[in-house]
């Protein structure tokens, strides 16, 4: 029985935390900052925009893979 309740403890030990979105679905460019701390800032709408961002920086601008389009944004479409 100890043998068994061990065994869960450590199981539930070894389950890491949630991974947490990485993309915003409202924006279509996203900006990969590399440092000590990698992360991702999904706020650009065109990669010439991103790229402008990234210059000097160690950075590289991806296409959001999670784009919901227009009304991810929040944009009503009228007709």
């Amino acid at each position: 029985m100890r043998i068994l309740a061990l065994t869960m403890a450590i199981g539930v030990v070894s389950m890491g935390p949630a991974a947490a979105q990485m993309y915003d679905p409202a924006y279509p460019v996203c900006l990969r900052v590399y440092g000590p701390a990698t992360y991702y800032e999904c706020r650009y709408t065109s990669l010439p925009q991103c790229n402008a961002s990234a210059s000097g920086r160690s950075a590289l601008c991806v296409v959001n893979p999670y784009f919901g389009g227009a009304d991810a944004a929040g944009y009503r479409r009228h007709r």
